[in-house]
């Protein structure tokens, strides 16, 4: 009896252990591999959503290069159609193209920059390329962004799902297992597709898209402790002659050398491999993304079977979508932690940030702040992490300064006024102090003129600048009372010398004073006042004086805005003349211009503009009066575009004027354009009614944004003269 106890207790132990082990055997943990592919790796959002569907439970996760970005979202707690939902708003060609918004770059580079064709480094005092087509900051901020959730965790095996992705040492080729650090640099390095954009510096290794070095990482989620291992491969094959037809392609054939082989050998470990046939798509076809994701959903739909057969041996049920811990839309920010400024002050990195001492701060303005520091340029690499606390958030900022502080720019331009043109220009950061900037342009052509700025922003405290301006042309203007005499043709230097401060509000106001030195030279050669000179000269003469200003830029662009608000008020005061001094009296002048722009439908633009300028008693130079008339953005000094009228046509010491242009873009980057605008150029309007010798004309014109500038001919007339012209000018106004 005893020894028939003793056997059945045996059995069953037997019996409880077998259990036991059967149950842990069925539990099969599963691995998910994603190779690498470029946009081709929208192919895994699909494929997810079956495995979903299935009910598989992802167990652990290895991916590369776009397979990494996807297979790290998806560890991170997203669900396949929030993935899918992501990558639709996310805009990737934007993401490449790095295009930083108008309204968060610096004041100083609505003002001077949006001029230049081509900017390349200069690396060792010799001008060199870029390494790639874009830093990748655009593509860092979205990831920081979408990963927030997660932004305590260092250890990706502590994610919700285990994660491990792939990057390429550039100086020996090896891989680099990247498991721990921060999650979004991780990503980014993962996918830094060479000449795209740049590689990323971790831990001291430099690293390039994990692609090149290993882009099916099978054996490493094996390692992890997968018992099977579902692979998603979504690689091209190598291509023939015909169809390796540019340099993204040619460097994808590249890459496919090195894999090929060893791509062959690791599918033998793949349990269950999903090809999606995206062999028609190229690593940037981001604009096929349904076509993509429709694929990767139908090649795992045909494998539905063994998908389901491998759920039903995951004994533990998949773990519902944790929610993910929400950032409130408006955080409590108090202090933040700066890592890395070393040539740029604090103060001048909150300012960018748009952020001061403890407030509250909505999310999304901090998020802009971090564009605009990234549009500065100033920084290679800028990554963010919220800690929170009960008193409220911390900001942990590490900052990677741009190792290229200076720059080279070229451009090309032609207008009616200056002529042909073409500019040089050299930018240098942090050449004597923090936070300082020195531009210089050489403009030859019919017409050398040159640009000279040197500027120290120092946040939100007031900046200091130095500017240095030369312009001259030629050109037929009314300079004489004479009435026997229509035009003479003038030639016209200015030399502009100023220093002034500053001050930057939310990078749209910008309010200064300053004091100014001008030589003006203005002569024909036309007229000689007496037998012995070569010249008449209308002016020549250095003049001291006091420059004021306040601005504010919200334009979406420069040139065809179709958004926003500019406001510009100058005051100067001509305070002493050093030639005829006895004779010279002080005088002021104000000059100011509103504009207004709203585009209705996406399409048709108007854009309003009104401006004005006032001579207070003092000057008796005709030189120094306002005139009025001709096509041009670059005027200086006290010319004014008008239209219907020649450059310069009309003269005196007050005006006042009205623009309504209406554009019409007929397609992409082309433009219908009619300008009306309405004009009194009096001595003193005040004398006589609003309206009264009110001067007006009309244009009609075509436009082209392209990559050189704008392209713009306009016929311009005006019913109160018999005369009309022809408007033509090419590239970006300098």
């Amino acid at each position: 009896m005893k020894r028939i106890a003793l056997l059945s207790l045996l059995f069953f132990i037997s019996f409880t252990v077998f259990s036991q082990n059967d149950t842990i055997r069925k539990d099969l943990k599963v691995g998910l591999v994603l190779s690498g592919g470029g946009a081709k790796g929208f192919a895994h959002i699909g494929v997810l959503k079956v495995l979903e569907e299935a009910g598989i439970r992802v167990d652990f996760i290895g991916g590369t290069s776009m397979g990494a970005l996807i297979g790290g979202l998806y560890a991170s707690g997203y669900s396949a159609k929030e993935l899918d939902s992501i990558v639709r708003i996310l805009e990737f060609n934007k993401i490449l193209q790095e295009n930083v918004p108008r309204r968060a770059k610096p004041f100083f580079e609505k003002e001077n920059g949006e001029r230049y064709i081509l900017t390349l480094p200069v690396r060792n005092k010799k001008v060199s390329i870029p390494v790639a087509l874009a830093k990748g900051q655009s593509a860092l901020n979205k990831l920081s962004l979408l990963t927030q959730h997660v932004t305590s965790i260092d250890d990706f095996n502590e994610l919700p799902i285990p994660f491990l992705c792939i990057g390429t040492d550039i100086e020996t080729g090896e891989q680099v297992l990247l498991n721990k650090g921060y999650l979004p640099e991780a990503l980014r390095a993962s996918s830094a597709f060479p000449t795209l954009f740049e590689p990323v510096e971790i831990d001291g290794r430099v690293l390039l898209d994990g692609g090149i070095a290993n882009n099916f990482p099978v054996n490493e989620v094996i390692a992890m402790g997968a018992d099977i291992i579902i692979g998603v491969d979504v690689q091209g094959g190598l291509g023939d002659r015909n169809k390796v037809d540019n340099a993204i392609k040619v460097i994808d054939q590249v890459v496919g050398f090195s894999t090929r082989k060893s791509n062959l050998e690791k599918i033998k470990l793949v349990n269950l491999y999903l090809k999606p046939n995206v062999n028609e798509y190229n690593v940037v076809s981001f604009d096929k993304l349904d076509e993509i994701i429709r694929e990767g959903e139908r090649t795992a739909r045909l494998q539905f079977n063994d998908l389901d057969k491998i759920a039903k041996q995951q004994i533990i049920e998949p773990k519902a979508y944790q929610k993910r811990i929400e950032l409130p839309t408006t955080f409590l920010y108090k202090n933040i932690e700066i890592e890395g400024n070393k040539s740029y002050t604090r103060d001048y990195v909150l300012n960018k940030l748009k952020i001061s001492n403890q407030q509250k701060i909505p999310f999304k303005k901090f998020i802009d702040g971090v564009d605009n520091l990234s549009a500065t340029d100033n920084f290679h690499n800028i990554l963010y992490k919220l800690v929170s606390s009960d008193d409220g958030y911390t900001i942990k900022m590490k900052l990677k300064e741009n190792e290229i502080k200076t720059v080279a720019q070229v451009a090309v331009h032609y207008d009616e006024l200056f002529k042909s043109s073409v500019i040089l220009n050299v930018t240098t950061k942090n050449i004597l102090m923090k936070n300082d900037l020195l531009s210089t342009d050489l403009i030859i052509g019919d017409n050398i003129r040159y640009n000279l700025n040197y500027f120290v922003d120092n946040g939100f405290n007031w900046s200091v600048g130095f500017k240095s301006k030369y312009s001259s042309f030629n050109s037929n203007i009314r300079f004489t009372d004479d009435d026997r005499v229509n035009k003479i043709n003038v030639n016209y230097r200015d030399l502009s010398n100023q220093i002034y401060v500053q001050t930057v509000y939310s990078r749209k106001f910008a309010l200064g004073i300053g004091l100014e030195h001008k030589y003006l030279n203005a002569f024909t050669e036309t007229i000689l006042d007496n037998p012995l000179a070569n010249e008449l000269s209308f002016v020549k003469n250095n003049y001291l004086n006091l420059v004021s200003y306040l601005k504010y830029d919200s334009f979406d662009h420069k040139y065809f805005p179709k958004e926003g608000f500019y406001f510009d008020a100058d005051y100067r005061w001509y305070l002493l003349a050093t030639r005829n001094a006895a004779d010279f009296d002080p005088f002021a002048q104000l000059k100011g211009k509103i504009e207004y722009v709203h585009t209705f439908y996406d399409k048709f633009t108007l854009h309003f503009i009104t401006e004005a300028g006032f001579t207070f008693e003092g000057n008796n130079n005709r030189v120094l009066d306002f005139h009025l008339g001709g096509y041009g953005e670059n005027f200086i000094n006290t010319f004014v575009p008008f239209f219907g009228y020649d450059f310069a046509d009309l003269s005196n010491k007050i005006y006042l004027k009205t623009a309504l242009k209406m554009r019409q873009e007929i397609f992409t980057k082309n433009y219908l354009m009619f300008t009306a605008n309405a004009a009194r150029v009096e001595k003193n309007i005040l004398d006589s009614k609003l309206f009264d010798n009110t001067k007006y004309g009309f244009a009609l014109g075509y436009g082209l944004d392209t990559f050189v500038g704008p392209i713009e001919v306009n016929f311009s007339w005006s019913p109160k003269t018999t005369h009309n012209h022809w408007y033509f000018n090419i590239g970006y106004w300098f």
